[in-house]
């Protein structure tokens, strides 16, 4: 795949394994991926790199505010983004998460995130 046409995915986790496992299944399926340990670094990274489609967060995170609260920033900021929220503790319903959105339930199988990026992204 060539870079021009290579998706960016944004991993925002304050957990340092889990955000390094989801980094390395991401590259191995071909994304450019960015990381962030907090909401206020993600924010950064968004606005250094325009080229980030997807956002995978989790909820419970240290810093300003929390995974969903980050979702609704970026969904005011950068519309088209796709958003995936997880949590293994805070259970949501799509009401609390905006348009074009996805809650998982830690753990969760990567494969099954990624199928649903595809559909996400071909509904674009």
């Amino acid at each position: 795949m060539g870079q021009a046409l290579q998706r960016a995915i944004l991993i925002v986790e304050d957990e340092p394994l889990i955000r390094h496992d989801l980094m390395d299944f991401f590259e191995d399926h071909g994304f450019r991926v960015l990381e962030a340990g907090n909401a206020d670094e993600a924010i950064g990274v968004l606005n250094n790199n325009s080229a980030i489609q997807i956002v995978l967060t989790d909820v419970q995170m240290p810093g300003s505010m929390d995974g969903i609260r980050l979702a609704h920033f970026i969904r005011d900021r950068y519309p088209p983004t796709i958003l995936i929220v997880a949590s293994g503790a805070v259970k949501s319903n799509m009401a609390d998460l905006p348009d074009h959105s996805m809650f998982v339930t830690k753990p969760f199988d990567p494969r099954a995130v990624l199928r649903q990026i595809e559909r996400m992204s071909a509904r674009n």
